[in-house]
């Protein structure tokens, strides 16, 4: 995050503001100075965005959804957090002075685990529910029962979206929104999002089964994070057309059983771009869809296609997908073959972090699955 943002300045005065009131008093001149400072700059900034979201991922601090980069000023704030217990910090449209003044003493006394939320101050705690090995085979049963009837229902609907872009058609974004809106609304019932992945493994079709798959598991790493809203849909739907550009690859290629020439696979590389090209001229598509479909290759590193420019800053919707797409890609069976076991999965995704998939992101994607029971497909 660039030092000269509204956001870092923000987090600036905050930190400078807990520190004179940690070290003199909550009255003292300079503390009450910072914290008008603060309370002016923090109000404009909430006047034109509505809220400032702030989450704590192990010792990275995610801010409205996107992972920061290290800096001293924003470890030190991060720390800070964590030392109090507060993992998400929520700031909306309407905060007074008196919220930014409480907020304040609350960050320089170190009470954290005592803070009550407030109306534009919401405090929370990320933590992955711990269930029991018993009422999770249960919860796996009773959704994916749920899902199964789901699973019915929008296969249909899917494969008449994905024969119109075949016929190079236009289609309405409203059937994958509503495809979305059903997971979304299963999970919120269920409150195991990861669980009902198995069910997925039911269909035939593999396009609808991977895009379903990375769906969930792109609103569940979302959900943990704190995304909701419109905000999350467009993750689901990103995440549904995400691999939309394969429909203009050539059918022999996309399922042929051996290695790829060069130049099969410079036609896979493609994809992505003819993908957000083509999402480009849909009504409708979230430009988070466009922007995962056309980074979603690219790795952490920048390593892969398309190429793009060192300084190019990938969207967090598109670190998401790239993690989902390859945990379910391996774990799914392949003509060409068999599944991965989780273990080895889990390894390997490990070892790819930091350089083609996002370290916090993958940490964080294991952390959710350990508690929950995941078979593998069959």
């Amino acid at each position: 995050m660039n030092s000269t943002t509204p956001t870092s300045r923000i987090i600036r005065l905050l930190l400078s503001a807990s520190a004179g009131a940690a070290l003199y008093s909550s009255g003292h001149l300079q503390v009450v100075r910072l914290g008008n400072q603060l309370f002016e700059e923090l109000s404009a900034l909430l006047d034109t965005r509505g809220e400032l979201h702030l989450i704590v991922v192990e010792n990275d601090l995610i801010i409205d959804g996107r992972p920061q980069e290290y800096s001293l000023f924003l470890n030190r704030f991060t720390l800070m957090l964590k030392e109090r217990g507060i993992e998400s910090l929520k700031l909306l449209r309407g905060i007074t002075r008196q919220e930014v003044a409480d907020l304040i003493l609350l960050l320089s006394s170190g009470q954290g685990d005592e803070a009550a939320s407030t109306d534009h101050l919401r405090f929370g705690w990320l933590k992955v529910p711990e269930e029991s090995s018993t009422a999770t085979a249960a919860g796996v049963g009773c959704a994916a029962e749920v899902l199964k009837e789901l699973n019915r229902q929008e296969l249909d609907r899917f494969s008449e979206i994905y024969q119109a872009v075949q016929r190079r058609q236009k289609f309405k974004v409203s059937g994958i929104a509503e495809i979305v809106a059903g997971f979304v609304e299963l999970f919120r019932q269920e409150g195991m999002p990861l669980v009902v992945l198995a069910a997925l493994r039911d269909s035939d079709e593999y396009t609808f089964t991977h895009c379903a798959n990375v769906c969930i598991l792109n609103l569940a790493q979302a959900m943990a994070l704190g995304i909701e809203g419109q905000q999350l849909k467009d993750v689901g739907v990103a995440a549904m057309l995400h691999d939309i550009g394969k429909l203009f690859v050539p059918e022999e290629i996309i399922n042929k059983n051996g290695r790829l020439t060069d130049e099969e696979f410079e036609a896979i590389k493609q994809h992505p771009v003819r993908g957000a090209r083509y999402l480009m001229d849909i009504p409708g598509v979230p430009r988070m869809a466009v922007i995962a479909a056309y980074e979603h290759h690219a790795k952490f590193n920048l390593s892969g296609y398309p190429k793009l420019p060192p300084s190019w800053r990938l969207n967090l919707c598109s670190h998401l997908t790239m993690v989902s797409d390859f945990f379910d890609a391996t774990r799914t069976r392949r003509s060409y073959r068999d599944p991965i076991e989780l273990e080895r999965i889990k390894g390997m995704m490990l070892e790819m972090s930091g350089t083609e998939l996002h370290p916090v992101l993958t940490h964080n994607f294991f952390q959710i699955l350990s508690g929950l029971n995941t078979p593998s497909p069959s």
